[in-house]
């Protein structure tokens, strides 16, 4: 078991594989699996602060791409499953997302509500492209907003 782990760890280690360790994270994230890859940014920013961009753009294409990924999952479980019985909230809902259309891709960044809603983004067949942009827009924010206020707010807790 130990022949595993070790290189694992060395992979996943900072700052040597920083950048591909948040890609991996980010994009893990943005699937409906409970995850948040905030810290992980934030913790190769604090180890190098020159990579504050590249971490912040590395996060986001990564967590776009989970993004993605989580749309056309909806789109086939809606493929596959083809006539829902709603419950009234979720019919609300859903006129909701295909009232706004793709710019509700916008808020994916939120926690609990952003990943299921690119998943029904998907289900509902609201254009891809325009959907995955949407999303990077507001991931882009969280991250830049999350990495900038927690070196500023915590400059201590990161100075090396």
């Amino acid at each position: 078991m130990d022949a595993w782990i070790d290189p694992l760890i060395a992979l996943l280690a900072l700052p040597g594989y920083g950048l591909s360790s948040i890609f991996v994270i980010a994009l893990i994230s943005a699937t409906l699996l409970p995850m948040g890859s905030e810290p992980m940014v934030v913790a190769v920013v604090s180890a190098n602060t020159s990579l504050f961009w590249p971490a912040v753009l590395v996060a986001t294409a990564g967590n776009t791409l989970g993004g993605a990924i989580t749309w056309w999952m909806g789109y086939g479980a809606e493929k596959a499953y083809e006539h829902v019985k709603h419950k009234p909230h979720e019919v609300r809902v859903l006129r909701w997302l295909q009232r706004f259309g793709a710019k509700a891709c916008l808020l994916s960044w939120l926690p609990i509500v952003g990943d299921p809603l690119c998943a029904v983004a998907g289900w509902l067949k609201l254009p891809f492209w325009p959907c995955v942009g949407f999303m990077a827009i507001g991931k882009f924010a969280r991250y830049l907003v999350m990495t900038a206020g927690a070196l500023w707010l915590f400059p201590g807790w990161f100075a090396g």
